[in-house]
């Protein structure tokens, strides 16, 4: 199974993600995480494969998360809503999302990449 790459086009860090991806010769497939955010059941394999907390999903410094003022309401929320409001709008999950193999990274440090993808 290849890759799944969600990124944003005019995001910076997803176009310096893809290109690294892209110099490695890993085969991905580019998804938009605006037009076609992972769904619910995607989003909790990855969720679970990562081994990160859930928060860790969330874009904190986008303006939908200040906008909705989410700080404050997902300490309130169950999973399971979490999980539903991340699936339900690409621009409250952190970025780019790469996932495959059983192993997914968050945004992007180089270092990261080079010890998850290329290992």
């Amino acid at each position: 199974m290849g890759l799944i790459y969600y990124g944003y086009p005019k995001c910076s860090t997803c176009r310096k993600a893809k290109a690294w991806l892209a110099a490695n010769d890993l085969n991905f497939q580019e998804v938009n995480i605006v037009e076609a955010p992972p769904s619910v059941e995607e989003l909790s394999k990855m969720i679970a494969a990562s081994g990160l907390e859930l928060k860790k999903f969330f874009n904190v410094s986008g303006t939908k998360y200040r906008e909705q003022n989410l700080k404050n309401k997902l300490p309130e929320m169950s999973d399971e809503e979490k999980i539903s409001l991340l699936a339900s709008d690409g621009m409250l999950i952190k970025r780019p999302l790469v996932f495959g193999e059983g192993k997914v990274t968050l945004g992007f440090k180089e270092e990261d990449f080079e010890n998850v993808w290329t290992k």
